[in-house]
């Protein structure tokens, strides 16, 4: 993904896990050598309903860590796990500094080959939409990303044909003048 990336001279945001990153920190090291933005995504990944403030908190506190020890870096950003949003949420991030970001449109990467999710994609793009991909689905070794890749590599030269401009959330939410 990266290479593909820089290929295109793409910077991005990539929601990290925090025992992905424990479990591979030096993907989340080269992630931030090579410029782009890391966000929170919890430690685990867990579903957040029926779980008290301090889980919640936790889990956010553990992930901040883990990005922190491997990338020197504190995200400044936070996607929740399934989007889901639970009461203590809000406390937990304003604790850790953290903003809560949504997206525009989910690419189903973890379900649909690399056609359905260029369409999905493709179909997104507006002005300022926040396109969600992943890099697998859960929390696991090795899931198989190839069709969110080839998607990927056809995506982002069809975007920037459209004059699309592509950037971090933070880019997008702080625009330079």
């Amino acid at each position: 993904m990266l290479d593909v990336l820089d290929e295109h001279q793409v910077r991005a945001t990539f929601f990290h896990c925090g025992l992905n990153v424990e479990r591979l920190p030096e993907i989340a090291r080269e992630v931030a050598t090579r410029g782009h933005e890391i966000g929170n995504h919890s430690h685990s990944h867990p579903r957040f309903y029926l779980r008290s403030g301090r889980f919640l908190y936790e889990e956010l506190a553990r992930a901040q860590e883990a990005i922190h020890g491997a990338t020197g870096r504190r995200p400044v950003l936070f996607r929740a796990p399934q989007g889901t949003r639970w009461p203590g949420l809000a406390e937990a991030q304003s604790r850790l500094g953290l903003l809560g970001v949504m997206w525009t449109v989910l690419g189903r990467d973890w379900a649909l080959p690399a056609e359905g999710i260029v369409r999905r994609l493709i179909r997104g793009a507006r002005n300022g939409a926040i396109l969600c991909l992943h890099d697998g689905y859960e929390v696991r070794p090795r899931p198989d990303v190839r069709p969110m890749l080839e998607a990927v590599r056809r995506v982002i030269p069809e975007l920037q044909a459209r004059g699309f401009c592509l950037e971090t959330v933070s880019e997008l939410l702080c625009p330079r003048n």
